[in-house]
């Protein structure tokens, strides 16, 4: 999942029907940092172009008073990465695909919420002799919980929240199996609606929990454990039954990742 995906609206659901949600964003970063902030790569450099398609139907059948929803999301990406000593390489091609057979959505007279459990197939292109791999090559499951505060005056609050589990990839490119460590990060926004337009702050949160393990210990003295806050304007714009969203998001406070930014573009039409 890229962090920073969802902005306006994350926790209501629409009605239900067939929704096409298109995803475009760009990431660089020329610093990774260590678990003090400081750099760790001197050299490294990454650039990341993605297009995710999301495919989102939501029946008329309430479960617990929520409606039944299901999604799939299918992410193109292409990749190219800096990393001293070892070089420079570039791959592009098909992601991991997310699935959620089950998300629930309740809507009252102010708030909306969502709930439901992502499923990480790793599709993804990858190789173990590779540095730049677009998919993981590991299975994540993600439980996710979703609300949107909208005043009678178009004040809104919104945040999508996330943990992943994942699963062990037994073929790393360090050799033997990894476990990469269980991860808490949300959306953000902070918006107002002014006619067909919303105009806000927004972004994200990531920390990881529990350490990283390369062949069942503990990767470095601090587990390799990530973290990273962004912050960023954000502007949407509706026209009939699509709606248009372009945001750029900075990250700072990041620890063992890599620190850059995104600019984002989405386009959601209703059917």
């Amino acid at each position: 999942y890229p962090n920073g995906a969802e902005d306006f609206m994350s926790g209501a659901v629409p009605p239900p029907g067939y929704y096409f949600i298109n995803y475009f964003t760009y990431y660089s970063a020329d610093e990774f940092k260590d678990g003090d902030g400081d750099e760790l790569i001197p050299g490294f450099d990454l650039n990341a172009t993605a297009n995710v398609f999301r495919f989102l139907y939501v029946t008329k059948q309430q479960i617990f008073g929520g409606y039944w929803g299901v999604h799939m999301f299918v992410p193109l990406v292409n990749l190219e990465v800096t990393l001293p000593p070892l070089g420079d390489q570039g791959r592009a091609g098909l992601g991991d695909i997310i699935v959620d057979p089950f998300i629930l959505s309740w809507h009252f007279k102010n708030w909306h919420l969502a709930s439901g459990v992502d499923i990480y197939i790793p599709t993804g292109r990858y190789d173990e002799e590779d540095f730049a791999n677009i998919g993981r090559h590991y299975w994540t499951f993600e439980p996710i919980f979703a609300f949107t505060y909208l005043s009678d005056g178009g004040f809104e609050v919104s945040s999508k929240f996330m943990y992943d589990i994942n699963t062990k990839n037994t073929d790393s490119f360090l050799g033997g199996d990894y476990l990469s460590g269980q991860e808490f990060h949300f959306d953000y926004t902070i918006g107002q609606k002014i006619g067909n337009w919303r105009v806000g702050l927004g972004g994200y949160y990531y920390k990881q929990f529990t350490n990283d393990e390369l062949n069942g210990e503990k990767v470095g003295d601090d587990g390799f454990k990530g973290q990273a806050f962004a912050l960023g304007p954000q502007l949407q714009y509706q026209y009939k039954n699509m709606f248009f969203t372009a945001k750029y998001q900075i990250e700072t406070e990041v620890e063992n990742k890599p620190e850059g930014q995104k600019f984002w573009f989405k386009f959601i039409y209703a059917f």
